[in-house]
């Protein structure tokens, strides 16, 4: 596992990484706010996109050198989803896209580490290395299976209650879930998720301004990265990244994070109502 960088204070440790999440989004929406006051399409201006792609890219290169590549991931999805709303042309994201499809390659050869490529290497097959860099996902899809309908009962997992599975409670969480609760518990979990998501991204289409709009699609990119991500990894779909599931895996950081985005998100869609309503 990687150990990443985080400040003590006594017996707490805050994870920095976690609450620039929130500044992040607050300033790119203020930004591109500020940038398009002269009109929506201003956001496609070339030198004002490069802006607030580079203005993003700072906590992102920091964010890699701890290094931390799934919290990263995170500041991009949600820059996505603010340049989405904020309406950028089709010929960017196609650019993106062909963008991903040559340098995706190129990192893996001669700019992720060691560790980074074997978790890629592990992804696509698993039995490459079942003691070591492929045990704890092999563990996980071996504990969502045995969970089948119902679960095998609170605390009698074999996976995870044995010490086989780890971390159980931070990672692996949905593994637990499946295990333990079932099938039913855990489409529940991803069903709440997406409603949380789906709710989030109409308060952003319904806000009163467009900074709230921006701010909104932020929160809703970081909750649907993390959302996709630990659930992905645990089954095996997606690469293992330690990103841990919102408001069920175990950190304060973490938790206090998506508490505060929560907080914001359900402050815009407040003052949305009684916009809509004083009309």
């Amino acid at each position: 596992m990687v150990q990443l960088v985080g400040i003590v204070f006594g017996p707490f440790t805050l994870q920095p990484s976690e609450f620039a999440k929130i500044a992040i989004v607050l300033f790119v929406a203020y930004i591109m706010v500020k940038l398009q006051k002269t009109g929506k399409q201003q956001i496609n201006h070339i030198l004002k996109l490069g802006l607030i792609v580079l203005i993003m890219a700072v906590p992102v290169l920091l964010i890699i050198k701890q290094p931390d590549y799934g919290t990263a991931l995170a500041f991009l999805v949600a820059l996505i989803f603010m340049l989405f709303v904020a309406g950028i042309d089709k010929k960017y994201i196609i650019t993106a896209i062909l963008l991903v499809v040559i340098l995706v390659p190129l990192a893996y050869f001669f700019i992720l580490p060691e560790h980074a490529k074997m978790r890629i290497d592990v992804y696509l097959n698993p039995d490459l290395d079942p003691r070591g860099a492929g045990y704890n996902i092999i563990q996980s899809k071996l504990a969502i299976g045995a969970g089948q309908a119902f679960g095998m009962g609170l605390f009698k997992g074999n996976q995870t209650q044995l010490g086989y599975l780890y971390p159980k409670t931070t990672d692996f969480i949905f593994a637990v879930i499946g295990e333990e609760m079932g099938f039913i518990v855990a489409g529940a979990v991803i069903l709440l998720y997406v409603i949380l998501i789906t709710k989030a991204i109409y308060v952003a289409k319904t806000a009163k301004n467009d900074l709230g709009s921006y701010i909104v699609a932020g929160i809703a990119g970081i909750l649907f990265f993390h959302m996709v991500e630990n659930i992905g990894m645990t089954m095996g779909l997606l690469p293992i990244t330690g990103i841990p599931l919102p408001f069920v895996s175990y950190g304060g950081s973490s938790l206090l994070t998506n508490l505060i985005l929560i907080a914001i998100l359900l402050n815009i869609s407040g003052r949305r109502k009684k916009a809509l309503f004083m009309e």
